[in-house]
């Protein structure tokens, strides 16, 4: 993890940038300036972490999402200000971080004028709770499984489908691993 602080990838006017992935578009729990669309080259959204906390349990995890390598993300960049930064991203952090499932990143991310670097959580490929590439028959099966301190698996992942869907932003898989879960 890049150990910089949140100033050394300040922009011009001092404001730091977050990449939103997953339940930070809908659930940020920090204060912000700004919400843009934003695209993150080198990494693609994917069911790929163990939920043992927010999702799941050790004994019954969820699945939840990653950025994982390869591809690339389409999501939203919150622009905090300069004055918020170090207390936003130790909030996230609190909240992202409990287990160490994710590595965070300062990576370059497009948004639709301009290039600017944002604080990214990556999935720790490493980690007990990462869960890689999976069937879609076993996603499903840990998605109705999943349930914890946040709610259940399919909720996360529908609140996520319907944030992506309100950004014009299509995901067939998710749809799939959705539809198949409701079947059932």
């Amino acid at each position: 993890m890049d150990e910089i602080s949140p100033q050394h990838f300040a922009d011009s006017s001092g404001d730091v940038w977050i990449f939103a992935y997953g339940s930070l578009m809908w659930h940020p729990e920090i204060p912000y300036e700004q919400s843009r669309p934003a695209m993150l080259y080198g990494y693609h959204r994917a069911l790929c972490m163990y939920s043992f906390e927010y999702r799941g349990t050790a004994e019954k995890p969820g699945l939840v999402f990653g950025l994982d390598r390869g591809g690339a993300c389409r999501g939203r960049a919150f622009r905090v200000a300069g004055k918020n930064a170090a207390e936003a991203i130790a909030t996230l952090d609190a909240r992202e971080l409990i287990t160490r499932i994710y590595r965070p990143l300062w990576l370059t991310v497009k948004l639709p004028d301009v290039s600017v670097k944002a604080y990214c959580y990556v999935a720790e490929r490493g980690h007990t709770q990462y869960a890689g590439k999976l069937s879609e028959t076993e996603q499903v099966r840990l998605v109705l499984q999943g349930c914890g301190k946040r709610g259940d698996c399919l909720e996360y992942l529908t609140n996520t489908y319907d944030h992506l869907q309100q950004l014009g932003i299509t995901d067939r898989k998710l749809e799939r691993i959705i539809s198949r879960a409701r079947q059932s």
